[in-house]
């Protein structure tokens, strides 16, 4: 039940409806989606929302349905019942070609029995009645016209008509040539009127051709005349059409009566291309939407995973707009009632209405844009108050509106009930207002209701935090940038951000202080405190965020590390085995070379030359599977050279590239800058260079650094950056200046509350090359600017 009726308008529902209705290709369809209402029995939404799951898994992964025609058979039909009624030729045409639609949906689903188990339900003990498409076909062709072979009478009436046609326009053409080549012919060719075939003749002339006179033109110059022993020959023409559209009528009459035992089948037919109408229409929508099927709960439950709301969605890709930021939230028996406060078009509104139109569109059998793990029940009530419902006529103000309805949602709500109340409390003195709005969420409460409210009331928030079941939540804001950033947060109330958006669209400074001193001490110490809390999160959701990303980088890399080691140790066990393998063959080679050299040795009686002979082969064959030692280069390891320095270049060997010294450290290690990047070495891997090689290599890079110093700006804007951006783009470059030799650096961060300022100064703390940084000048910019001065 929807509490009141216009709360599904005031949630979108009816334009989601619109928008499918776009997508069916039949009234009946239309006439479904029009239908569409929310349900509570958990069974029969299940079935619709997997019926719907199943047509989009078609439309996007198997053959496309042959639904090429999808005429409405119902009206067709209710008239086949009537007795003595027939159909015209167009009509049974129709018919033709909706059944053969309908038979081909049938074979379609039929060859993919078990895969759309769902969709087959709808057409469920439905048969193939071929005997009704041969007995059409028998009569009308797919043009939708009389075969002339319908009947035998039909075909000799055909032909006798075609006969006595060609036999009239024989005969007039033959009288139109004598009356031309006589003068009597007016201008024109033979032309008709009443349906007959006559000759144009010129008034004067009218008496000299025997004929019935159809017609005379509009200055009367003219007589439109069918000749006499043409006139007969017409007349038959017409009575054999008379004949024949008589035989026409019985054959039609009697496949009328054939039909008419299968009039339930045929609205059987109807009731099924009506359906997959409907259901692809709502599989077409959901494609669009990029939705999914959620999970159904039998508890009263929401929890929506990435959700966004349909109409933005949509609106958003017409209009190349950005990307709708997705809404998390969730509600449980712990937290029914989740209270959203914020600043002004922070997107509260859309937040409660994203809740409330998702639900209404599952209860609905529709799928939703959010992801499969999102999780909804079933409520048998929706109660909503969206907007203002004053009424003249009603003699409400915009607050009687509103109390009106709550005094049927304290009355009639229960635990089953979803509640939706938007700027909750507004309308009236919120001294007041205030007040009574916390007394209506109090019995709201104990009544267990499930919910989203919308406020901008302390109190509220306050008593939320207190209350079992309530739960606070804000949108959060970006008060550096001043911008709502459409992120709901859960645990914490939010700030409504007054005063700062007022200072924003430029509100003079002294009606902005003037306010301040207005309000209480009290009142302006717990909106300072939000204020803190909003930044506070903020800070904490980018530092989650952060930690998510290099969570799953770390993850990456784990796994890519996992597979190496998998696959060394797949290669090493593989190695051994061949080593095993050769060793085992050598070692046969082996014993049999043994067994042939003795018995040489024996052969020839011990003889000193030819023993020599033989043993020379046989430690020619051992050297064969004996390792060389490979010669060692000069060059390869050099001794450490203890008078390298910050600002030498040197050659590092392993890698046959020149590098300069930027930093030596304490033990055995020197930090090397390779153009903009930095790589530490080994000094007993370095050669110095001096002379000529040196003066070279400076030159070369000397070229290299003049270019890049030419291009380097020295100056750092990160202000509005998330602090890990900020710090990763001034590591970059810093570093960038330590390379080519810059001595100091620019970095705009800006004032306001200072996070920034001492994430960066703590960062310069920690980096090596920065001697000591500085404020700018108070009249620059002051401490909003830092400069970081490189030895």
């Amino acid at each position: 039940m929807i509490f009141p009726k216009n709360a599904i308008d005031k949630l979108g529902f009816m334009e989601i409806k619109d928008l499918i209705k776009d997508k069916c290709l039949s009234e009946s369809g239309k006439e479904m989606v029009e239908k569409i209402q929310p349900q509570v029995k958990l069974e029969q939404i299940d079935r619709f929302l997997r019926q719907t799951q199943e047509f989009k898994d078609l439309l996007i992964n198997d053959a496309p349905l042959p639904v090429d025609h999808l005429y409405p058979i119902k009206p067709l039909a209710e008239k086949v019942r009537v007795e003595g009624s027939f159909l015209a030729e167009e009509e049974f045409h129709r018919i033709l070609l909706s059944l053969r639609t309908v038979y081909a949906v049938i074979r379609y689903f039929n060859e993919r029995e078990g895969q759309y188990v769902h969709l087959e339900l709808l057409f469920e003990h439905l048969p193939i009645e071929t005997k009704i498409i041969r007995q059409i076909e028998a009569v009308i062709d797919d043009r939708g016209k009389m075969k002339d072979n319908a009947s035998r009478l039909l075909l000799d009436l055909t032909q006798q008509i075609l006969k006595s046609e060609q036999e009239a326009r024989k005969r007039i053409d033959h009288v139109f040539k004598q009356a031309q080549n006589s003068g009597w012919t007016a201008d024109g060719n033979l032309t008709i009127r009443d349906g007959r075939l006559c000759i144009p003749i010129l008034a004067e002339n009218k008496r000299k051709l025997k004929g019935f006179v159809h017609d005379e033109s509009a200055t009367g110059q003219t007589a439109y005349i069918e000749p006499e022993e043409v006139f007969h020959l017409n007349n038959k023409v017409r009575d054999l059409a008379f004949e024949r559209r008589r035989e026409v009528i019985r054959i039609l009459t009697e496949l009328t009566t054939e039909l008419r035992p299968h009039v339930p089948l045929l609205l059987a037919y109807h009731g099924l291309l009506s359906k997959l109408d409907f259901v692809r229409a709502k599989a077409l929508f959901a494609i669009d939407m990029e939705a999914e099927m959620p999970e159904l709960s039998k508890e009263a439950e929401i929890n929506l995973v990435n959700a966004r709301h349909p109409l933005l969605l949509i609106n958003a890709r017409k209009e190349s707009h950005p990307p709708v930021v997705p809404l998390n939230i969730k509600i449980d028996q712990q937290d029914r009632v989740i209270l959203v406060s914020g600043p002004n078009a922070g997107g509260k509104s859309v937040c409660m209405k994203t809740v409330g139109l998702l639900q209404l569109m599952v209860q609905s059998g529709l799928l939703i844009p959010a992801e499969v793990t999102s999780k909804l029940g079933v409520f048998r009530q929706i109660f909503a108050d969206i907007g203002d419902d004053q009424s003249i006529e009603s003699d409400l103000s915009t607050y009687s509106a509103h109390l009106s309805k709550m005094k049927y949602f304290t009355e009639f709500a229960n635990a089953r009930t979803l509640v939706l109340i938007d700027e909750f409390g507004t309308g009236t003195d919120p001294l007041f207002g205030g007040p009574i709005a916390e007394a209506v969420l109090e019995v709201l409460n104990k009544k267990e209701v499930r919910g989203v409210i919308t406020t901008h009331y302390s109190n509220l928030k306050v008593f939320a935090s207190n209350t079992g079941g309530l739960e606070n939540a804000s949108m959060l804001f970006d008060n550096v940038a001043m911008r709502p950033l459409y992120i709901l947060q859960v645990g914490k109330p939010g700030s409504s951000y007054a005063f700062e958006i007022a200072q924003k669209i430029g509100l003079n400074k002294e009606i902005l202080d003037a306010a301040k001193d207005k309000i209480g001490a009290r009142q302006k110490k717990v909106d300072t405190l939000l204020v803190d809390l909003e930044r506070d999160k903020k800070e904490i959701y980018d530092t989650k965020t952060a930690i998510a990303m290099r969570e799953r980088e770390l993850e990456r890399l784990k796994g890519e590390y996992e597979s190496l080691r998998g696959y060394l140790e797949e290669n090493k066990k593989q190695i051994l085995r061949d080593a095993k393998e050769e060793a085992r063959q050598i070692l046969k080679n082996a014993n049999k070379l043994i067994e042939n050299t003795v018995a040489e040795i024996k052969s020839v009686q011990a003889d000193k030359e030819k023993t020599k002979d033989i043993r020379r082969r046989l430690h020619a064959e051992a050297d064969k599977h004996t390792e060389k030692k490979p010669t060692t280069k000069q060059t390869a390891v050099a001794e450490a050279d203890a008078s390298i320095k910050v600002g030498d270049w040197v050659k590092i060997l392993d890698a046959d590239t020149e590098a300069q010294v930027i930093e030596v450290s304490k033990g055995s290690n020197l930090i090397l800058a390779l153009g903009e990047l930095r790589t530490v070495v080994k000094k007993n891997k370095v050669v110095k260079l001096q002379g000529k090689e040196k003066a070279k290599v400076i030159k070369k890079h000397k070229t290299i650094s003049t270019e890049s110093a030419a291009e380097f700006q020295p100056e750092l804007d990160v202000r509005g950056m998330r602090t890990e951006d900020a710090l990763r783009q001034l590591e970059t470059v810093l570093d960038r200046a330590v390379m080519i030799g810059y001595p100091s650096l620019k970095i705009l961060h800006g004032k306001g509350d200072g996070i920034l300022r001492k994430f960066i100064r703590d960062y310069l703390r920690k980096y090596s090359h920065v001697s000591h940084f500085d404020d700018e000048h108070a009249d620059r910019g002051g401490d909003g600017i830092t400069y970081a001065y490189i030895q």
